[in-house]
């Protein structure tokens, strides 16, 4: 064959690519190849995904994310290096020009998940989700009349930097509750209806921009909870972050009836109505994401209190690998869920990431092979291809009577949000007995107590020795930040609080040296930003089920279970510490009791 041919030969054949691979296969070397090659991706997983995408369409890496066997930010590393492009992680307001925000819609902007960062004569670097998106690229260069340089980011990094750079709304509350110092709050009431878009607030009233500026400010800065407080002389509103109540603004008393009524007429509460607690709920659109507010109004001898907790309805599940647990624990949960059969239980106080561990289960067994329903109280997250029922008490819609019904759904799995009382104990263990696999909390301090709590209940030993598999106890810890955490070597009567000595202390992080918080603008001057879990798990295996059939305490229980190998939960803590990943301080805060 002669050269010209070799060469015809090969472009029929990178045709005959193109079409099968899409225009991307242009750039270079197939996405999946390059995360099979640099990002450890499993070739088994890579040829699924293949499959997957013959039968339903998508992008490769759009399936591989959605298979959960990559991860955002490995696609968009990915897809980088195969068009040649530059990759960032993190995008500081401080990078990006204002006069180039100018030229953009925020919708825009949003909608193309693309971010003007700077202009370098007749170049303008932008940064953006998805290259191959021809046409955002053609609307950029109308826009500022010169040429685009892409720079990848994961769109998640996107939307945050847009709502950074343009936001207009984060300290404007205490502007507001300037403005109200010299207005008539009275004549500020007679309009509070009219408002419903919630970052277009500019020529409201003042009292409807002060209420979404704090639900705005709430999202932001990460809140569960928005409480609005109304105290003898002044009204307080505080924002609990990281599971820590932090005061926000106080509005001047005379606002206080303003206040209360917006946010009673946006969860469609009876206004009218002050002597008698209300529950209502709001569903908006903040910052990019859907917002459900749960609302609860109890009267108080300074006026009503409200408190909001924030779902976000747009948030992405954590997987139990993402959580914070040990490794033999992982390993322990892994195997405790692959069972056909059987009860599971995590227990902890309210607020402990019960609810976030369960859904990480559901979502690692969750397949098309499988039924699984749930009863919750109420439904926080909607999980797909899973059937899910929030109780409703006023009807007659318990937990047992909803775990009653499923057994006639022919359910593989099902989920109990919380076993409160004998009735559910007892079916939910029947339903184990039967070939269910069955996930439930319970509101105990350690592993150990959650099984004396079943008997408790009235529970024979003999069904719970039998129906039980595993207690997974936990807590949550604020996690440092890690751009202003300070090394120092603890004393030794820091290390004894948590209950080991220097030696054994060392030997689980390998140094000597912890951190302690401090604070910065990363973290909104706290020392800390976000939360991860602390667990003890505690297997049911036949040495364990012997004491429960002799219905000894939880402490017999408990000094069986670390005779066998397991972690308490100070232990799973302290290696945290170790690790630099807590404070000692953090962690005595919360383990207190399992001292």
């Amino acid at each position: 064959m002669s050269e010209s041919m070799e060469v015809q030969e090969e472009v029929r054949t990178e045709r005959t690519q193109m079409v099968s691979h899409g225009p991307a296969y242009l750039f270079g070397r197939p996405l999946g190849e390059i995360l099979v090659s640099q990002f450890q991706l499993p070739r088994e997983k890579l040829d699924e995904a293949l499959v997957a995408q013959a039968e339903k369409g998508g992008r490769i890496g759009e399936v591989l994310v959605g298979m959960k066997a990559a991860t955002e930010e490995q696609v968009a590393r990915a897809l980088a290096a195969q068009l040649d492009l530059e990759y960032i992680g993190a995008i500081s307001t401080d990078e990006v020009q204002p006069d180039l925000i100018q030229k953009v819609a925020i919708g825009f902007a949003k909608a193309m998940r693309m971010l003007p960062l700077k202009q370098s004569g007749d170049v303008v670097k932008v940064a953006v989700a998805d290259p191959l998106d021809t046409a955002m690229l053609d609307h950029a260069r109308m826009m500022f009349g010169t040429d685009i340089e892409p720079v990848m980011a994961q769109p998640s990094t996107i939307i945050d930097a847009i709502n950074a750079v343009y936001d207009r709304n984060i300290n404007e509350a205490e502007q507001v509750v300037g403005e109200m110092e010299a207005q008539d709050i009275d004549a500020a009431e007679k309009v509070l209806e009219e408002a419903q878009d919630l970052l277009d607030s500019g020529d409201e009233a003042p009292i409807i921009r002060l209420v979404n500026s704090l639900l705005f400010r709430a999202a932001k800065e990460r809140a569960s909870d928005i409480h609005i407080e109304p105290m003898e002389r002044e009204l307080v509103v505080r924002f609990r972050v990281d599971g820590v109540l932090q005061p926000i603004i106080r509005p001047p008393k005379r606002s206080q009836k303003a206040i209360i009524s917006r946010v009673k007429i946006m969860a469609q509460l009876n206004i009218a109505e002050s002597r008698l607690p209300q529950d209502g709920r709001i569903k908006i659109k903040l910052a990019g994401r859907d917002i459900d507010i749960r609302v609860s109004t109890v009267p108080t001898v300074h006026g009503e209190s409200i408190v909001m907790r924030l779902l976000d309805k747009s948030g992405t599940l954590l997987d139990l690998d993402q959580v914070g647990m040990a490794p033999e624990v992982l390993k322990g949960v892994y195997d405790v869920i692959a069972r056909s059969h059987g009860i599971f239980l995590v227990t902890g106080p309210t607020g402990s990431g019960k609810t976030t561990t369960l859904y990480g289960a559901l979502s690692r067994i969750n397949t098309s092979e499988v039924k699984i329903l749930t009863v919750e109280d109420p439904v926080e997250y909607q999980l797909k291809g899973i059937n899910q029922m929030a109780i409703q008490p006023k009807i007659g819609l318990t937990f047992a009577s909803g775990l009653r019904s499923f057994l006639r759904q022919d359910p593989d799995i099902i989920m109990v949000g919380e076993i409160r009382d004998k009735e559910t104990a007892e079916i939910a263990i029947q339903a184990s007995l039967t070939g269910h696999l069955v996930l439930s909390t319970v509101h105990t301090n350690d592993s150990a107590g959650a099984v004396t709590r079943l008997v408790e209940m009235g529970i024979e030993p003999f069904l719970v020795a039998s129906s039980l598999t595993a207690v997974l106890a936990q807590r949550l810890v604020r996690r440092l930040c890690m751009e202003c955490r300070q090394p120092y070597s603890p004393t030794d009567e820091e290390i004894s609080k948590l209950g080991m000595s220097r030696d054994r202390f060392v030997a689980m992080g390998g140094s000597e040296i912890v951190y302690r918080a401090v604070g910065c603008s990363a973290c909104n001057k706290n020392g800390y930003r976000g939360r991860m879990g602390v667990y003890e798990l505690l297997p049911v295996d036949e040495d364990v089920r012997q004491l429960v059939l002799k219905n000894v305490d939880s402490g017999t229980i408990k000094k069986k279970g670390i005779e066998k190998g397991m972690l308490t939960l100070l232990d799973d803590a302290a290696l945290k510490v170790a690790q630099g990943q807590t404070t000692i301080a953090e962690v005595l805060s919360v383990t207190q009791e399992d001292m």
